[in-house]
């Protein structure tokens, strides 16, 4: 597996070997012995959700004593995920990653706690996986506007599918930070 740091502190692009031949392919899609030294996370639950074309979901995180680390993988289909930096400190905060993630190019993106994020689907029945550091609690889930004027994300589309929840999400600059 091959990690790469990427322009924003602490969110790691992944990209596994993948093995082809005439049968198919096959690839190890998690291995923590060789991420552990980037990835210090235990992953505790996993997700899976279906998306048709153009529905964006986000920009979502949980809140303390629940934070979640994620690591996002895309097994049909394709999005551009986004990851948001909500740490104070950081020299990255407000700052956002994105990147396509599809059941092509297999890659993998992880994002650590103190991150919202987001990702707006490609294509029809995009499945998309990912694990969590902690478990999910409906009482610290929050979400921050999708199209936020000072995140300035550039989603490549106007009128989303949105989940009444992602319409009526916070604003970056006024949401209370615990991160």
């Amino acid at each position: 597996m091959i990690l790469e740091q990427t322009d924003i502190n602490d969110v790691i692009l992944l990209t596994p070997r993948v093995y082809k031949d005439e049968r198919g392919y096959f690839m190890e899609s998690y291995n923590h012995k060789k991420v552990e030294i980037l990835i210090k996370d235990q992953f505790v639950q996993d997700n899976e959700s279906v998306s048709r074309k153009n529905v964006l979901r986000g920009l979502h995180f949980q809140l303390p004593p629940h934070p979640q680390a994620k690591l996002i993988r895309v097994i049909k289909g394709s999005i551009l995920d986004v990851a948001v930096d909500l740490r104070k400190g950081s020299s990255t905060y407000g700052k956002h990653f994105k990147h396509v993630l599809s059941g092509e190019n297999k890659k993998q993106v992880y994002i650590p706690v103190g991150f919202a994020h987001g990702f707006l689907s490609l294509e029809d029945d995009t499945i998309l996986s990912y694990k969590c550091s902690d478990y999910y609690d409906a009482n610290t889930e929050a979400s921050i506007l999708w199209n936020d004027p000072d995140l300035d994300i550039d989603w490549g589309i106007d009128n989303p599918i949105l989940a009444e929840k992602d319409q009526l999400a916070q604003n970056f600059i006024t949401f209370e930070n615990p991160f």
